[in-house]
């Protein structure tokens, strides 16, 4: 027996999510009829909202209602440190420590020639761009995850950048290998961007 249209498409439109196969989506689709028509309502308002209204920062790529986003509008901020980070998530994991005081760069990705992705296909051109109009930066923090595809995006960026005399370093190895930043609790991180070493 199949099901209605409107839940097969449902479950179709779940599995797109990632993590999420064919007993998670039926799941997701009858928990969802189930739900209130106030809260179905507000839940595809916020879906619509947050394709609509966010874009990424024309700076450091962050994702933002505002341009340039919060963190590259503050002139507070240490405008001499920029840390380099995988994807727009892994910014509200190091905020949450509060230790660091810098600015971000978002890469949206890491190289994967599995993929086929090249540095290219990155927010590199970007982050070069703001080292050379930045004549008051002194360090390049990268924070890729400790994955082979993370560590080659390192060695990539630290060789782009080493020549102009911007020091560049690598968060510590506080973080397991093979574990994402937005897994990691807040000591872990501290102790990682505490302990960062020079390429």
């Amino acid at each position: 027996m199949q099901y209605p249209e409107p839940i097969a498409q449902l479950i179709d439109s779940y599995m797109k999510l990632p993590g999420i196969g064919q007993k998670s989506a039926t799941r997701l689709a009858f928990f969802t009829i189930d739900m209130a028509d106030d809260d179905v309502t507000a839940f595809s308002k916020a879906l619509v909202s947050a394709k609509r209204d966010l874009h990424y920062c024309s700076i450091c790529g962050n994702i933002t209602e505002s341009d340039p986003c919060a963190i590259c509008a503050d002139k507070t901020r240490d405008q001499s440190h920029v840390l380099v980070v995988e994807q727009a998530k892994d910014i509200m994991v190091m905020e949450k420590m509060k230790e660091y005081h810098g600015l971000y760069h978002v890469l949206h990705g890491v190289m994967s020639p599995i993929e086929g992705k090249g540095p290219e296909d990155l927010n590199i051109t970007s982050l070069i761009n703001r080292l050379q109009k930045n004549p008051d930066m002194k360090e390049v923090i990268i924070a890729t995850n400790a994955t082979p595809e993370g560590e080659a995006t390192a060695m990539y960026l630290s060789r782009l950048i080493k020549p102009a005399g911007i020091k560049v370093t690598r968060l510590a190895h506080g973080l397991s290998v093979g574990s994402d930043i937005e897994y990691a609790d807040e000591m872990t991180l501290f102790k990682a961007v505490e302990g960062r070493t020079e390429m």
